[in-house]
């Protein structure tokens, strides 16, 4: 048991979070390969160690052991080796949640590739600024008509773009996978020497957003799954052998956050589901009748699997429960527990690192609240000058000590742009831009991103606050508060709203919510304005993108940050932005 855990932990088991935020260590050595020492080395000790159980709409389902994986991604190494693929070179996968995936992505590390995992919703644009921001040699993508017909446009425009894979398909102009694979060894020697990796060097690359700017490039080191011990172990609470999902496309950071490598280094079961649609009620059905032991979601798909009869389903498998990539409102987390008996465990963090923040075992998840700092990340709130904040007052969430002890797992830089590195971690710390307060029993809580913290009247009104009192009124799915421009006030909170099943707008309904929020929180914090909606806009991780609500209002912000970061409160994004 944890025989891969025991390695680079010299500790796994403790008594109390302060315990193990104290003692918790990661061992990180010169040459961490995940192709190798994680998925090469369970095949090796346990053969028939059960990896992946993925299944689809269509009714398709595999399983695949560590064996598997091991030999497949083998075959596919030998397979991109004879494309031109090999140690630092890039390859762009866009491939859904397709079995596949893990496949290439192991067999990348083996190669000492660098994969960027990309969103099947990106444009032709998309892929050739991503193409040739980083280079990319060789394309993966699922077979799509839009997916492939987008990266087809993209070819005269990227022409480092040698090669391209097609999974679960065919398509003229393309590369099978399957056929590229077959005639291939189902063994591939560790590289050594020049060809060989260390731990420095670059394993994946997530791009940021770009809510903030052109999308970013952020580099993560072939040590970064080691960073996922604290995401999957400690806040998700996987089991060895047991099933563990998360529910996100590899396109996106929680995918590595949730779906490959934290929880195959605690030796747990990724469970897959393929899903063309998020249907509520049959996401349910699959948690219910696959008897997973874990869980991880957004808090959107919570608030959407409430106005189903949850109840009705027998999730009495699933042991923990775990959100990201929005905050998570107090009054999901009680209904949730009022159905199922268990409380949600929430973690914070972004694209650019593990899990930051979060509801641990030790602790009692407090309603409204993200949990407390993750062991090796030194979390503080700093002021504007870099002093740290006193309790209930707002402080920006930072990565400290970086000097000192790099923390494994964090990002290490953004591609090819020296000054945007060093200005975010080049440094002692590195600011999220991310506000949150500290209550006296050391519980974090969001308050809003620092640019999207409302200025009106002389106050200071964190969206997250007005947003969590309105999802507590039955007619609210989801919501976005943000400031709306007001000739007398300069600024007033609007709230954006979809609306629950049963409930239609109407002048009384917004008098309703008005008053619901004075009530809830303080008077001054309601939203002036209120608009409905069928849908908000949200990024390709499935943000809600409160910038371009309040563009589109005329709202001109008083300080934008250019870092790109990609806060995810994890994916659809922790809060992927």
């Amino acid at each position: 048991m944890d025989y891969i855990l025991s390695k680079y932990c010299p500790r796994i088991d403790f008594d109390s979070y302060e315990d193990f935020f104290d003692n918790f260590k990661i061992n990180v050595p010169d040459a961490f390969n995940f192709g190798y020492d994680v998925v090469d080395e369970w095949a090796r000790v346990e053969p028939d160690k059960k990896a992946l159980l993925w299944c689809n709409d269509a009714g398709e389902e595999r399983e695949f052991t560590f064996t598997d994986i091991s030999r497949l991604s083998s075959k596919t190494a030998h397979a991109f080796a004879k494309l031109g693929i090999g140690k630092g070179d890039i390859v762009m996968c866009i491939l859904r949640r397709r079995w596949e995936y893990w496949v290439v992505a192991s067999a990348l590390c083996k190669l000492g590739a660098t994969v960027i995992p990309a969103s099947l919703q990106l444009t032709t644009h998309d892929i050739a600024y991503r193409a040739n921001t980083c280079h990319v040699k060789m394309m993966v993508c699922v077979a799509d008509e839009y997916v492939n017909t987008q990266v087809e446009g993209a070819l005269p425009k990227a022409p480092s773009i040698q090669n391209k894979v097609i999974v679960a398909g065919e398509r003229e102009g393309w590369i099978n996978f399957d056929q590229l694979i077959a005639p291939e060894p189902d063994t591939f020697e560790r590289l050594t020497g020049e060809a060989g990796v260390t731990s420095k060097d670059i394993m994946l690359i997530y791009f940021t957003s770009g809510t903030t700017g052109n999308p970013k490039a952020v580099m993560h080191n072939f040590a970064h799954p080691l960073g996922h011990i604290l995401t999957a172990k400690y806040w998700q609470q996987v089991r060895e052998n047991c099933l563990h999902m998360s529910v996100t496309d590899s396109g996106w950071a929680k995918f590595g956050w949730g779906k490959i490598y934290g929880q195959w280094i605690a030796g747990a079961e990724i469970f897959a589901y393929d899903m063309d649609k998020f249907i509520p009620a049959k996401l349910l059905q699959h948690m219910q009748d696959y008897k997973l032991t874990t869980f991880c979601a957004p808090p959107t798909m919570y608030r959407f699997m409430l106005q189903e009869d949850v109840a009705a389903y027998d999730l009495s498998s699933i042991q923990n429960f775990a959100t990201a990539g929005e905050p998570l409102n107090a009054e999901v987390t009680i209904k949730w527990e009022k159905f199922t008996g268990k409380k949600i465990r929430e973690g914070f963090g972004q694209t650019e690192g593990p899990v930051l923040l979060a509801t641990y075992p030790w602790i009692e998840p407090k309603p409204g609240s993200m949990g407390k700092p993750s062991p090796l990340l030194n979390i503080k709130l700093l002021d504007d000058d870099g002093n740290e904040v006193e309790d209930g007052d707002e402080g920006a969430i930072c990565v400290t000590g970086l000097k000192e002890a790099y923390p494994p797992g964090l990002f290490v830089g953004y591609y090819n742009k020296p000054e945007a590195t060093a200005e975010a971690v080049g440094g002692d710390y590195y600011n999220l831009h991310d506000m949150a307060w500290r209550d006296i029993d050391g519980y974090v809580s969001f308050v809003g991103r620092n640019d999207d913290v409302i200025k009106c009247s002389g106050y200071r009104i964190g969206p997250f606050e007005v947003e969590s009192a309105l999802i507590k009124h039955d007619a609210v799915v989801e919501c976005a508060v943000t400031a709306a421009p007001d000739p007398i006030r300069g600024k007033v909170v609007k709230a954006t709203i979809v609306l629950a099943r049963g409930y239609e707008p109407s002048p009384e309904l917004t008098k309703e919510l008005q008053t619901w929020v004075k009530k809830e929180t303080a008077p001054y914090k309601y939203p002036r304005i209120v608009e409905y909606v069928d849908e908000l806009p949200k990024t390709i991780g499935g943000k809600i993108k409160r910038k371009l609500i309040r563009t589109r209002d005329g709202v001109t912000d008083d300080k934008t940050h250019s870092t790109g970061t990609d806060s995810s409160h994890a994916d659809e994004s922790w809060h992927e932005r």
